[in-house]
């Protein structure tokens, strides 16, 4: 029995072919409808307006590549840091140390005889004695002293000095600075360099030292080996102008300047009056 194909005769299927032969045993893929315009492609390809209306490709975040560290920029920062902090360190000590009472200051100084601890009678002051005065300690810090001092405006004298005009000076608040008349001519020479000009300060050989080098203040006595020596300069620092028991305006100038041991009684000069305290 026969059968005919309602509406003309048998037709057959359309059928697209894709140019590739199936593989055997499985049937024919099913064609895939026409990608409309507009519409994103497989695969995550955009047409004009791709990501509108819907979900794009996320973006790649980009990978940072660690790179290593600039050690030399850290380690001068470090070395600066180090070397502002000493600097204020050493500021702020040296500003404490000026703030503390000079007393304090000066029985810090190592070596250095305080004959104001030793013998308060020395230290009293305001004795004045004509003719030479013998004085239990040398040089002299203390004491009877004559009534004209030597003057004591950064001056260095090339030979010794009359002791009693010289006390009369370190109660004016002078550091009298000796040393042996054979001690070399350069150390001399820095002896010089930090007292000349200097008000408050004078220098002097002086026969029958003990020690190369004597500083003296009214009641303060320092003895050392060298010019070089530290002690030194803190000794000035300290007790210039402080040791005086007569305050800071006792006078300097219009003094003794002649040199030679023996006391100048017969002066023949009216000697200032000292400013009232």
């Amino acid at each position: 029995m026969s059968i005919s194909t309602p509406g003309g005769p048998e037709r057959r299927p359309t059928v697209v072919s894709t140019g590739k032969k199936p593989a055997a045993g499985r049937p024919a893929a099913a064609e895939k409808p026409a990608t409309k315009a507009g519409a994103t492609k497989p695969g995550g390809g955009k047409g004009p307006r791709a990501g509108a209306g819907g979900k794009g490709r996320k973006p790649v975040t980009p990978v940072k590549v660690s790179q290593g560290r600039s050690w030399g920029p850290i380690a001068l920062f470090v070395a600066v840091g180090v070397l502002a902090v000493g600097i204020i360190g050493i500021g702020a000590w040296a500003v404490y140390q000026g703030a503390q009472p000079w007393q304090k200051r000066a029985d810090a100084i190592d070596g250095m005889t305080d004959f104001r601890k030793k013998d308060k009678d020395l230290v009293k002051g305001g004795n004045h004695q004509p003719g030479t005065i013998k004085y239990d300690v040398s040089p002299p810090v203390a004491g009877p002293h004559n009534q004209a001092w030597q003057n004591c405006m950064g001056d260095v004298y090339d030979a010794p000095i009359a002791n009693e005009h010289a006390v009369h000076s370190l109660e004016h608040g002078t550091v009298w600075i000796t040393y042996r008349p054979d001690l070399p001519a350069d150390q001399v020479a820095k002896l010089k360099s930090k007292v000349q000009g200097k008000e408050k300060l004078m220098l002097s050989p002086y026969e029958g030292l003990d020690k190369p080098i004597s500083l003296q203040a009214w009641g303060f006595q320092l003895k050392v080996d060298n010019a070089d020596d530290g002690r030194i300069d803190e000794f000035i620092k300290t007790l210039r102008v402080n040791a005086s028991i007569e305050g800071p305006n006792a006078l300097c100038d219009q003094g003794v300047t002649a040199t030679g041991t023996t006391p100048r009684d017969n002066l023949q000069q009216n000697m200032p009056e000292q400013p009232t305290q």
